[in-house]
């Protein structure tokens, strides 16, 4: 028996013609998630702009140690329910009721949320639920590419929308529609301080991109895990905010941005009939999301954690863009085009020269000391060759300017 086994094992192996689904070559994996392993490789100091994570000094730490010894207890480290603990669904309402953050429609109602394994668990239940191969789903341009990425999992075929200081250029959509006679079967966006360009939609494309979904029947996948951070500048509503218990709009959120990616806990706000659908489609894949993570949450939500916690990060991610945005100034003086996001994390940043390419400085740059995100990762179509994303959130003022200095000596390298 055991000769046998070895035989087939050894015979698959020398056959590289596996009976794979076809959706195997829509497998395309992230960069952004490979640069962990990548950083890895290196045993020297880098400065980190390329993850979209808070930083460690920005985490409720000890907080989380001083709960942890209540609520990390027996009861909690078992299978929970799917759609969420009830301590978590309660305290998350009361706090999204409280920031206003909830329409005063849905308030009271606890039937439109899901709690999920992190917020990619969001999009990955949006487009299962909602993508059959050959649709077509249209992105933003530049966009969340493990949002795309998700959607061709599911064999969908992607339309890539441009973007500008507005967000997504809307009316290319209405054009694209027109002139093909195909509305997008789902549109995805991450309208307030977008990723990567940190750039917010306005409402007046707010209220258009509605209309459209409307009109054509198309779900509207909306990504938020900034907008809470809003440092500058005046709020604008969300999307369901704007229409509110619309079935069309698949909400997607995570307290990886704000409280601790670590934790994989996120949640869905989406129509009750929607949501029972997630509930199957999610106990398919995990079961439930960590249920000690959850109470953990919950306790910190319920003490009231999250309302100085939130207002320290805002002060402090404004100042730390501010420090970026002067810094490429500084170090780039009319060499670069960068955003200038009202919240969130990133910047996006334009070399003026075009022939530069952002991958093929990558080698450089870590042998300098400096990590970021090129803009081809931000493109299924691998535009952008000559942009970057930076995250200013990660680091301190001053590490934030040693980065660009190291940036600054790899692009000089690179030329030489």
């Amino acid at each position: 028996m055991s000769t046998t086994s070895v035989n087939l094992a050894t015979n698959s192996s020398q056959n590289p013609a596996l009976p794979y689904a076809s959706r195997r070559d829509k497998l395309v994996g992230s960069v952004i998630d490979a640069s962990t392993t990548l950083l890895a490789a290196y045993d020297h100091d880098i400065v980190k702009f390329g993850m979209g994570a808070p930083a460690p000094d920005m985490l409720p730490a000890d907080d989380f140690a001083r709960i942890a010894g209540d609520v990390f207890s027996p009861a909690n480290f078992t299978y929970g329910e799917t759609k969420g603990e009830p301590v978590l669904l309660e305290a998350l309402h009361e706090y999204l009721a409280s920031t206003e953050q909830i329409p005063t429609e849905q308030q009271g109602n606890l039937d439109r949320l899901l709690i999920t394994s992190g917020g990619m668990q969001g999009l990955d239940l949006g487009f299962k639920l909602f993508v059959s191969p050959g649709d077509l789903v249209a992105c933003e341009s530049p966009t969340y590419t493990n949002g795309s990425a998700t959607a061709m999992s599911y064999e969908a075929e992607i339309l890539e929308i441009p973007v500008d200081e507005d967000g997504m250029q809307v009316e290319a959509l209405d054009e694209h529609t027109a002139r093909t006679g195909r509305a997008p079967k789902v549109i995805y966006t991450v309208p307030t301080f977008q990723n990567p360009a940190g750039v917010t939609m306005s409402l007046p494309r707010r209220e258009r991109l509605l209309a459209f979904a409307h009109r054509h029947g198309s779900v509207i996948i909306e990504d938020n895990p900034y907008g809470m951070l809003r440092f500058e500048g005046e709020s604008i509503p969300a999307l369901s905010d704007l229409s509110p218990n619309d079935p069309l709009i698949f909400g997607v959120h995570t307290f990886s941005k704000f409280v601790a990616p670590g934790l994989r806990v996120g949640w869905i706000d989406v129509d009750p009939a929607v949501r029972d659908l997630a509930v199957n489609a999610k106990q398919t894949m995990d079961t439930c999301a960590p249920v000690p993570n959850q109470h953990l949450i919950a306790r910190w939500l319920s003490e009231g954690g999250a309302e100085t916690h939130v207002a320290t990060l805002r002060e402090t991610y404004r100042e730390r863009k501010i420090t970026m945005a002067d810094g490429l100034q500084r170090h780039f003086p009319g060499e670069v085009r960068a955003t200038d996001p009202d919240g969130g994390f990133f910047l996006w940043v334009t070399f003026e020269d075009e022939s530069i390419n952002t991958e093929a400085l990558m080698p450089t740059a870590l042998e300098e000391g400096v990590a970021y995100i090129p803009g081809p990762a931000f493109s299924p179509a691998g535009h952008f060759s000559n942009a970057l994303r930076l995250c200013f959130a990660s680091n301190t003022p001053d590490r934030i300017d040693e980065g660009l200095q190291r940036l600054r000596r790899a692009l000089d390298r690179q030329r030489g």
